[in-house]
């Protein structure tokens, strides 16, 4: 024969099997919530960073452009002061490279492709360690691609150029100044005219130029 429960015990039965109702139904809902601080951590960090890169994108948008040497302006002021910064540069930076100073002629400034290589290669440095947008992803393409690029070209260029190729000297052909002349430019007004009005006709026949 078991025996009866108190009078006040069994008062409280109901009231605390609710609660424990309560409380277990509590935990159930708040088991798939355990991680939440965690995956609230790593949704803050790719926000981070998509705020990062969309700032280094907008910083790199806005970063001016570098200077063209062929087509730099007339001041003589301004062109010098393109020549010294560049010269300063290559001191400090681009000549510490030897593969890079062993074929870059003494006559380098007297060829313009090679100047305008060298004044975007700058700039280029500058963006990567320098610039609002700089990076060790820039660095690395600077070191890997842009000046190695710039390296090989200028030494097919004018790496067995010398300050003697430019000088003149007796019974020697003129040194040819300016750039090359555009092929057929005196066609284009034709192939201008064809392609604005017929471009689903035959082409006009080339031409000799007019002597």
């Amino acid at each position: 024969m078991s025996t009866p429960r108190p009078a006040a015990e069994e008062g409280w039965t109901g009231p605390v099997a609710g609660l424990a109702r309560l409380v277990d139904g509590l935990r159930r809902d708040l088991d798939p919530l355990t991680g939440l601080p965690e995956r609230v951590e790593e949704v803050a960090s790719l926000v981070a960073g998509l705020a990062e890169a969309l700032a280094a994108s907008t910083a790199r948008r806005q970063a001016g452009p570098a200077p063209s040497w062929l087509l730099a302006p007339t001041d003589p002021c301004k062109v010098g002061d393109l020549l010294d910064a560049l010269a300063g540069w290559m001191s400090a930076v681009y000549l510490r490279y030897p593969e890079a100073a062993a074929c870059l002629p003494d006559c380098w400034s007297w060829h313009p492709d090679v100047v305008e290589e060298l004044l975007w290669l700058m700039y280029a440095w500058s963006a990567a360690y320098q610039g609002p947008a700089a990076s060790v992803g820039l660095a690395g393409d600077w070191h890997d691609r842009q000046r190695p690029g710039v390296v090989r070209r200028i030494r097919q260029s004018a790496g067995s150029c010398s300050r003697e190729n430019h000088q003149t000297r007796p019974n020697r052909p003129p040194l040819p100044t300016g750039g090359a002349p555009v092929p057929g430019a005196h066609e284009l007004d034709v192939v201008a005219r064809w392609w604005a009005i017929g471009r689903d006709d035959p082409a006009p026949e080339p031409t000799d130029p007019e002597p």
